[in-house]
């Protein structure tokens, strides 16, 4: 049997949390963590706001909620951090069920001792009118708020409720303007949001170079979907000359990352890639891949018209790929499902 390249392992630079449990887990601690490098309460020392919640945030960990929660809650009258971590149990409904009122009362408390990340969760709160009246404007203010504390996503926020226009006035160039300040601040999150304005081009000018570069951007710091898109545009030479080469690298790291939309387009730019000139057919690495990543394109596509499309790529491939492959490949498309539940 030809020796096949493992397509569904991503290298280790490109490492990414194995399973949906444990990401939640691990981005609660981050969570916690992150709100440290903010500024907090004058009168309490990071460390000690910290210190004290160590066996909370232990429990959560292991997502012990019947034990994390009073462990916060014993810690809420004063420690910000508490209180903003509570809205999370309260939002996300971490073993209860979810409310968001309770939520946004404890968001706002944290809000108000200067939690950056409970200054944008507030900033959700009014701008969706949960538990109270919507309002925009104090909702930009603690967007804003957010973004000069850190979380520069924030400004995007801010941005969309001036670009929509909807609870503020429309002001499609201040929007732009904070969006563009939240990319410019290296966040990933603002980058695919200010390329996503520019590529759809509905309420702010088409403009597919910037779209291509602020994908670039948020690629390189592992965002998927910008991978992704990224992907597509230099397939397709948009925003500048087309890079098959490019294109198939971007979008197999998305794939490989689990994010599924990248699946079948890049086992097509795998089928379509250049033969082996010394056999004019394709080489047996890019036919396992195409293979695997049809595979796994068919195990997460609920769509009739990709299926279609599936199937008819599948029954290519294996009119000319060796029946024992089959079973090695297919455990490696179900190693990597499993890691990557949809």
């Amino acid at each position: 049997m030809v020796d096949t390249p493992t397509a569904m392992t991503s290298p280790a630079r490109w490492s990414t949390v194995g399973s949906t449990q444990e990401a939640m887990s691990r981005n609660a601690i981050l969570l916690v963590a992150l709100l440290l490098t903010g500024p907090v309460q004058a009168q309490s020392s990071i460390e000690d706001l910290s210190r004290e919640l160590a066996p909370a945030q232990k429990a959560l960990a292991v997502r012990d909620f019947a034990k994390a929660y009073p462990a916060y809650a014993a810690h809420a009258g004063a420690n910000p951090l508490a209180q903003f971590t509570l809205g999370l149990f309260e939002r996300e409904g971490w073993g209860r069920d979810a409310d968001p009122v309770a939520a946004c009362a404890w968001f706002a408390q944290a809000a108000q001792q200067q939690i950056p990340a409970a200054e944008q969760a507030f900033g959700d709160c009014l701008a969706q009118g949960i538990g109270r009246a919507v309002d925009g404007q104090a909702a930009v203010q603690w967007y804003r708020k957010a973004g000069a504390s850190g979380v520069s996503y924030a400004l995007c926020q801010a941005a969309d409720l001036y670009i929509s226009g909807k609870i503020v006035a429309r002001d499609v160039a201040q929007g732009l303007a904070l969006c563009t300040a939240a990319a410019q601040a290296d966040s990933p999150p603002g980058m695919l949001k200010l390329a996503n304005y520019y590529r759809e081009g509905t309420v702010v000018p088409q403009n597919l170079r910037l779209a291509r570069y602020w994908y670039d951007q948020a690629a390189q710091r592992h965002n998927r979907e910008a991978q992704f898109r990224l992907g597509l545009m230099l397939s397709e030479g948009e925003g500048g000359d087309a890079n098959v080469a490019q294109a198939r690298f971007w979008m197999e790291h998305a794939a490989m990352e689990g994010y599924a939309p990248a699946y079948l387009p890049t086992a097509i730019l795998y089928a379509n890639a250049t033969p082996d000139p010394g056999t004019g057919a394709l080489t047996p690495a890019d036919l396992a891949k195409i293979y695997m990543w049809n595979r796994a394109a068919r195990a997460s596509t609920p769509g009739s018209v990709q299926l279609a499309e599936i199937d008819r790529i599948e029954r290519l491939v294996l009119t000319v790929m060796p029946a024992q492959w089959q079973p090695d490949l297919d455990r490696r498309v179900a190693d990597h499902i499993s890691k990557y539940p949809q």
